[in-house]
């Protein structure tokens, strides 16, 4: 089945209990003290069973098997940024309850590909209070695929990897008529959430539908304190439809649409007003194609995305402002499958065109002042064409896989007071401008019976995005300054390599994972002491600039343990650096990340409890707005039951996040925001078959 239905209820009662139990809590700490995990692992980030080339992973968010799905899900009905969070190579950039931004490898959006079932979609907003993972939800996704590095070129050019979110689909299962419920809560944000499916699927066609709705108060912190315009409303309605003209070829369709209304950003000094998303797509596939090549898919997709950011439910403001965006998205592939007797080749075709307006109107206090208006981004075109191309083939006791991205990539400045503005810093801007991108990778991998060895060198280069090279006074409320693009940045190019080392045996599995990343005309924002600022109270100007060169590190070490067939611990490790090349300490690199779990499930019955936490923050850098973090270590703690009526499963889930109630912030919280304090949930599934 597809998502389950889940019930939460919502248990203000319980979101501050007076006591909990000293022995309980001593149990938990010698038990978890001298284990280690950076994140909330349990079960649902999954692996293939036989290690893979590629440095992948992959967090299951949904699945057809209910039983499965309940088992797998820390907390049904989690966000989308909660499922992420949980990777051992994602973390999170909060800037509130809402819309958090992915970051892998230590590198947030820009040097990046994110993307939705391999469709580019883009942000409109100028402050990145929108990243794509916003504009869907876990209703309609089944998994996430995290790709490191060049591993995701394949989905676009990119520095720090891709996240490619899967949309779930029944794909002529023959399940006929399937549906289900979804209402849920918490306590911790008196979060309440309802949603539902009807899917039906034989084996020439199928139509997943579903929609879910959710709404949150102010959340409290820990030790009580309730963090104001962290509110949030949201729905999101899918539908997926697939059409089997033949055993050979098959016609898709997907429409989803987003919208999120009275957003508060507490670390920011503006909310949201309104962010919206239509994302459609119309796909072909065919099993045979073209003498040996089989798998030909071809997809053409549309999105558009509107977002208003407004500062009127604020009470003291030195200035209101207005500050709309949109971006519009038009793109294809085609790819296709060539396999020989030891060669695996696929050969992929893309290109995407994309619009990107931003604009700011400033409202004086003083009613005889004429407003302000500017273009934050002057009608940016970007059209990108790319091709893409893969080689792996099979060794004696490995495999070794080639690959390459080539592309071209043109921005027009549309917009001539757009244009204009820019060029009072850059009179000799060209409106139009073309860039060549390029990258080649190569990942080896070798067996000793139980030892798996991983190990990649790769080259790749990535344009300035839209902000990066046209933005115009964009403040950043994280270092309170203004920023401005410059059309003529260099593209910023990074060699990478790494390397796993993994044991499996029956009951146990060890990985050591490391990378290194060293990035050449590294894109960052520096000050111009000969600008004046634009935004009230700001402290500065900085100019996007390219700097010789940035180093970044990352080593993970993570380990399974299967005590009982039912009962398995896990726990991780991870040590995260990142310098400039004159030693400066890059913004939002993570301190030393640890935590662990133990989670024990049967046929009926599921439980965890987890841990996780990070050091003290010593490498931060002030220059770029960060101050020192302090440790932290949380738990959760989760139990549920499953029942059986007939065809149908009934399931309840009960949890608590954040168990002690601890008041902190990590290294990724925008203005060091805390984080939610101890949350209640509890779910009540019901699948209907």
């Amino acid at each position: 089945m597809k998502t389950i239905c889940a019930v939460q209820r919502s248990f203000g009662w319980l979101s501050n209990p007076k006591t909990i139990p000293l022995q309980l809590g001593l149990v938990y700490y010698l038990f978890f003290s001298t284990m280690s995990q950076a994140q909330e692992t349990e079960l649902h980030l999954v692996q293939d069973s036989i290690i893979p080339i590629d440095l992948k992973e992959v967090v299951v968010i949904s699945s057809y098997k209910a039983a499965l799905e309940h088992r797998l899900q820390h907390k049904p009905l989690a966000t989308l940024d909660a499922y992420l969070e949980s990777s051992k190579k994602v973390t999170m950039i909060k800037r509130g309850a809402y819309a958090w931004e992915p970051m892998l490898n230590d590198m947030s959006s820009e040097r990046l590909s994110v993307t939705i079932d391999g469709m580019r979609i883009f942000g409109a907003c100028t402050d990145k209070m929108d990243p794509i993972t916003s504009y869907v939800d876990v209703s309609n996704l089944s998994e996430a695929h995290i790709s490191s590095g060049q591993q995701g070129s394949e989905q676009g050019a990119t520095i720090g990897g891709a996240l490619d979110l899967r949309l779930e689909k029944s794909n002529f299962k023959t399940t006929d008529w399937v549906g289900s419920l979804e209402m849920g809560g918490e306590s911790g944000n008196n979060a309440q959430i309802i949603g539902g499916e009807l899917n039906y699927s034989d084996e020439h066609f199928y139509i997943d539908t579903d929609v879910i709705y959710r709404k949150a108060e102010n959340y409290v912190a820990g030790g009580g304190t309730e963090i104001a315009f962290s509110q949030f409303e949201k729905y999101n309605i899918s539908t997926n439809a697939g059409f089997k003209i033949n055993d050979d070829q098959k016609l898709s369709a997907t429409f989803i649409f987003d919208e999120a209304r009275d957003v508060g950003y507490p670390a920011l000094p503006m909310d949201v007003s309104l962010a919206q998303a239509f994302i459609g797509s119309v796909s072909w596939h065919q099993d045979t194609f073209l003498g040996d090549f089989t798998d030909w898919e071809t997809k053409l997709y549309a999105n558009k995305v509107t977002h208003i950011m407004d500062d009127s439910q604020r009470p003291e403001v030195p200035i209101r402002m207005d500050m709309p965006g949109w971006s519009d998205t038009y793109g294809l592939f085609s790819q296709m499958r060539l396999k020989t007797k030891k060669h695996r080749f696929l050969i992929k075709i893309d290109g995407f065109y994309n619009r990107s307006l931003a604009e700011m109107t400033m409202y004086p206090n003083n009613p005889n002042e004429r407003e302000m208006f500017m273009l934050t981004w002057p009608d940016v075109r970007t059209l990108n064409s790319g091709f893409y191309a893969e080689d792996v083939f099979d060794l004696e006791e490995g495999s070794l896989k080639l690959s390459t991205r080539l592309a071209v990539q043109n921005f027009n400045v549309a917009d001539d007071f757009g244009l204009n503005s820019l060029r009072i810093f850059y009179p000799e801007m060209t409106r139009r401008q073309t860039r060549f991108l390029k990258s080649i990778a190569a990942q080896y991998h070798r067996s000793f019976k139980s030892i798996h060895f991983n190990g990649g060198l790769s080259y790749g280069d990535r344009a300035p995005s839209v902000s990066e090279g046209f933005g115009f006074y964009l403040f950043n409320s994280f270092d309170n300054h203004d920023y401005i693009g410059d059309p003529d940045l260099k593209n910023e190019k990074a060699m990478e390599a790494n390397a796993k080392l993994s044991l499996k045996e029956k009951r146990f599995k060890l990985e050591l994972e490391g990378n290194y990343f060293h990035i050449t005309d590294f894109i960052i924002g520096e000050i111009d002491s000969g600008l004046s600022v634009m935004t009230i109270g700001a402290e500065g100007v900085k100019t996007y600039q390219n700097l010789d060169s940035a180093d970044l590190y990352n080593i993970s070490l993570e380990t399974t343990y299967n005590i009982l067939p039912e009962l398995q611990w896990s726990g991780v490790v991870s040590y995260h650096r990142g310098t400039d090349n004159t030693g400066r300490n890059l913004p939002f690199i993570s301190p030393v990340a640890y935590g662990s779990n133990l989670q024990y499930s049967n046929k009926t019955i599921t439980g965890s409890l987890a841990m996780q936490g990070a050091g003290k923050q010593v490498n931060f850098n002030p220059v770029f707005g960060e101050d020192q973090t302090d440790a932290y270590t949380v738990f959760s703690l989760t139990v549920g039951k499953q029942f059986s009526f007939n065809q149908d499963k009934l399931y309840l889930k009960f949890g608590v996040e954040n168990l002690f109630d601890e008041f902190y912030s990590t290294y990724t919280d925008w203005r060091n925001i805390p984080r939610i304090g101890r949350n209640f949930f509890a779910t009540v599934s019901y699948a209907i078959n």
